[in-house]
Formats: C-alpha cells, structure tokens, sequence
C-alpha cells in the first residue's frame, strides 16, 4: 500500500483482526488473515526488510495499545492494517474498535478507543504512517461516521472502507476490501496506493453490497466527496469505487469542534488521552500555519491547561511560560491580554508545584518572563522573588503533585 520504492529501511506491519465473540460479532475479521498472510511480509512495508506482527481477536484494549505503541516507535516505514468493527461507547458517544470481549454495554471498559490509535500514531514523523481499514458500523457508529467523519490526523495515510453492518438474517460482513488488496498482490502486481485503493474497491464490488465509505489519503469522504457528501453516502447513495477519493484537510472530515471530546477525557481522568488528542492538533497547526502561529499557540495553551488538570503544575508552567514567549515573539505587547494572561497562569502554577528542585529549574525563566510582563497584578515580581528566596533554604521535595490519568 505504501509506494516508497523499496526503501532500505527496515518497516514494520501491525495486522489487527478483532470482533467481538458471539452474537454480537458483525465482521469474520479474522478471515482476512490467511490472505494476508500468503502476501510477502516486503510487499506489506513496502520495503525490502520488514517486521509483521499479527493481533488475532485480541480481548484487552490496554495489550492493543502497547502493541500499536510500540509499533509506532519504530523509526523506519509504519502500515497498520485493521479488520474489525466500529461501535460507539454509551456516554460519551466516541468511536471504537471492538474486541473479542465488547459488548455493546462494555464498549468503553473492552473495545479500543478510536482516539487512542490517533494519539499514538500521533508522534510518528508525517509521510511514514500508513493504515489500512476494512471496517463494519452498527446503527449508532455508523450514523455518527456520516455526521462527523473519521481521522487520525495529518501525516497519516488512511485507506479502506467503512461499510454499515449487514442485517442480523445475512449473518457476518466479511473484509472483502482487505482480501481485494491481498489477491491483487497475490497476483503479482505491485499498484501504487490510489491505483490499488480503486482496484480493490472495484475487485470487492462495494457499490454492490450497499452504501460504503471509501477512505483515501487524509480521511473519510465517498469518491468524489466533502463531509456533507458523505452524509449523502450514508443515506442514500453507495459510494462509487470507480475513482480515488480526493484528498482533504483534516478539518473537513474530523469533529468540528474537537475542544469538547478533549475536555470531557481530561476530565473523565483520561488525561493522557486528552493531551494526545491536543499534542496532534497543535502539530497539525504547525505543519499547516507554522511555527509562531496564533493556531499553532492556542493547542499550546489547550495543553497547558489540560496539564492543569492533570495536576502537573510543572509542565503547566513550562508550556504557559512558552506561550508567552511565543506570542511575544509574535510582536504582541507586554500589556496585551493574551500575553498577561499566560505569564499569570505559568506564575500561578508554578506557586502549587510541590517538587522544591523543579520549582528551582523553572525559577530563573518566570522571574526574567516577570520582568519583562509585570502583569496587573501589583508586586507580582516581588512576590515571586520572595517565594524564590524562600525555596533556597527549604529542603528538596519529591514529587510535584502529579497524578498519573
């Protein structure tokens, strides 16, 4: 799927074919793991050395996620290939991957949170990250694909189909879209991504089993198509494999407000998630507007906030003293509301952190960050420098007040 042109990097391929065991299944994910099995491990990578590995019905999302997140340490070519299906937690409605122990009940405490995968891949240098997706919907997921759309943000290549879970009376989906791509390579044929994303839509005949969602290159979008398309697809009109979908920002296919969803995990106690989910949309503002950029600052001080929460008042401090520089560096004034309002809340948390030694690295920054923006709060700096007085003749503390989320 990845045309790199057989690069001397070593890559590796993560194969996960995951359902739920018993009635509640809605895709024979495993079947596609014969097929993908006879494929040389090379043409997976797409590089001449490569590492598989193959999750079979996993039951636990926390043994999923440490296999994707040592999978996307690997510094060479990264391809994800999942079969499986997609159902929605009952409270706060996000998308996940079903396992072999999900119940529609269980889906938050047993199923792999869709945003997980993104934060993990996340960190992964931009072009090096491909995932390949053959997936089924129940009602309720697959309603909220068609609203809100599916991503893993910028630099990941995402491909596949989503495709409405089939009538209980017609038994399982299978991964016809996954099996499609096996045969073509099978056969000898190497085709570029877009060409092999047409074919094997073509090959699975996805137009002919009822409407699909055809993902290619940013996220979701039928061929041809916008999110208000994709609604249309998923009401009406199958999505027709004769072409590639067109590439589209992020922004058009993700959560239209993301803020929300981080908000409700940070304060769910999911605080690494929470600060994954807003570490990727700040990279994602840089690569778009660049570093500096009054996008790229506000994800900053989201994470400084989210650190907040997550009772980390060390790097709460770092990451808002580093939005004041930067919106200095913006040519904003010492006096400018954003930039008072940064330095008061780096200096208000670095006044709750609890680690003496830390408290002392950061010290000299804030004062300096001080001096240069006073505030309007009066004797801000000399208050500041008192504490910093009074923490040279107290002893080292451990620990800041963290708690792990």
């Amino acid at each position: 799927m990845i045309d790199r042109g057989d690069t001397e990097e070593p890559g590796t391929a993560l194969v996960i074919a995951a359902a739920p065991v018993g009635k509640g299944r809605l895709m024979d994910a495993s079947s596609v793991l014969p097929a993908l099995a006879a494929v040389p491990p090379s043409v997976l990578t797409g590089t001449r050395a490569a590492t598989v590995i193959e999750l079979a019905d996993p039951l636990d999302p926390q043994t999923v996620l440490t296999r994707i997140r040592a999978a996307a340490t690997a510094e060479g070519p990264l391809s994800l290939y999942i079969a499986g299906q997609l159902q929605l937690d009952r409270k706060q409605r996000l998308p996940h991957l079903a396992l072999a122990r999900t119940t529609p009940t269980t889906v938050r405490y047993t199923a792999l949170p869709w945003h997980w995968l993104a934060g993990e891949l996340a960190i992964r240098r931009p072009g090096t990250t491909t995932v390949v997706v053959d997936l089924v919907a129940d009602t309720e997921a697959w309603q909220h694909l068609a609203a809100e759309g599916l991503t893993l943000g910028h630099g990941t290549r995402l491909y596949g189909r989503i495709a409405p879970a089939s009538p209980p009376r017609r038994g399982s989906a299978e991964p016809a879209y996954l099996k499609a791509c096996a045969a073509i390579w099978r056969s000898g044929a190497r085709p570029g991504p877009a060409a092999l994303h047409e074919q094997a839509a073509a090959r699975a005949g996805l137009g002919a089993e009822g409407d699909a969602l055809l993902l290619a290159i940013g996220g979701v979008a039928p061929v041809g198509g916008d999110r208000a398309q994709a609604a249309s697809a998923a009401q009406a009109t199958p999505a027709a494999p004769a072409a590639p979908a067109a590439p589209a920002p992020e922004a058009a296919v993700a959560v239209a407000d993301p803020h929300p969803v981080i908000l409700a995990a940070a304060q769910a106690g999911r605080h690494g998630e929470a600060a994954a989910a807003a570490a990727a949309w700040e990279q994602q503002e840089l690569r778009t507007h660049g570093p500096g950029s009054a996008q790229a600052i506000h994800w900053m001080e989201v994470r400084a906030d989210l650190a907040r929460l997550a009772q980390d008042p060390g790097l709460s401090c770092e990451l808002w003293m580093a939005a004041a520089h930067a919106r200095l560096a913006r040519h904003q004034a010492p006096d400018d509301p954003d930039v008072e309002g940064a330095v008061d809340r780096a200096h208000h948390q670095w006044e709750q952190i609890r680690d003496l030694s830390r408290a002392r690295s950061l010290a000299p920054a804030l004062v300096g960050l001080r001096r240069d923006v006073p505030g309007r709060q009066r004797g801000a700096l000399q208050v500041l420098q008192r504490r910093l007085e009074s923490l040279h003749t107290g002893p080292a503390q451990r620990g800041d007040g963290r708690r792990n989320g």
